[in-house]
């Protein structure tokens, strides 16, 4: 009864220190703050308005769709752990990516954004497809990615973020809502498909300037 009503005397309890962290490092604000990090590295305040509209889909729409089918008893909380209503939310949540995708590359927005945002809309689709047969952790994906692109973008010291991904991963195996091996998994899939992402966003950005080079030496 004391779980039920929020109070802390349950590892996994809606009050919980575990459960306060998972709600704290949701993908929500994982990905909030990378949209603008990186729209605000690529272009200064004008991609950091970018990462606005960018984020406004990949994060805040994908939000009131999950609290709407929690209103309407579609699922239970935010975490969506049942299989058929999480992957109900991830074909939500790759519809409204691959909306921002467009909007942003038809705009005109930074190239390293969209980039980022298209290699997104494929992480999404991978963790669907993992979804159907293993309930990895999609919390410890978007948590390892956004700090391995950050990192890449900003500096080695992001890499500290790290220590926040770990916590994370301690409070969905805490709350029974993943095992060890799931939330590895998510952490390690996440870390790898935003290094893959910037290694080709930059490969694509030098050989595009080697081929400027080239125009201009003729």
């Amino acid at each position: 009864m004391a779980a039920r009503q929020g109070l802390p005397s349950s590892p996994r309890g809606p009050g919980s220190l575990a459960a306060r962290v998972t709600y704290l490092l949701e993908p929500k604000n994982w990905l909030i703050v990378t949209v603008i990090g990186v729209g605000a590295h690529a272009d200064g305040l004008a991609g950091a308005s970018w990462g606005l509209l960018a984020a406004f889909f990949a994060a805040v729409l994908p939000t009131v769709f999950i609290s709407y089918g929690i209103r309407r008893g579609r699922w239970d909380d935010r975490n969506v752990g049942d299989r058929r209503p999480r992957l109900m939310v991830l074909a939500f949540i790759t519809a409204s990516v691959a909306t921002a995708l467009i909007l942003l590359a038809v705009l005109g927005a930074p190239a390293l954004l969209t980039g980022y945002l298209a290699f997104m809309l494929a992480s999404v689709a991978a963790l669907a497809a993992i979804t159907l047969v293993w309930k990895i952790s999609i919390h410890c994906a978007v948590a390892a990615g956004s700090v391995t692109m950050l990192a890449l973008v900003y500096g080695p010291f992001v890499f500290a973020g790290y220590l926040l991904v770990g916590l994370l991963g301690w409070s969905r195996v805490t709350v029974r809502d993943h095992t060890i091996l799931q939330v590895v998994g998510g952490s390690v899939l996440g870390a790898a498909a935003a290094f893959l992402a910037y290694a080709v966003i930059a490969g694509v950005r030098l050989s595009h300037a080697c081929a400027l080079v080239r125009w201009a030496d003729r």
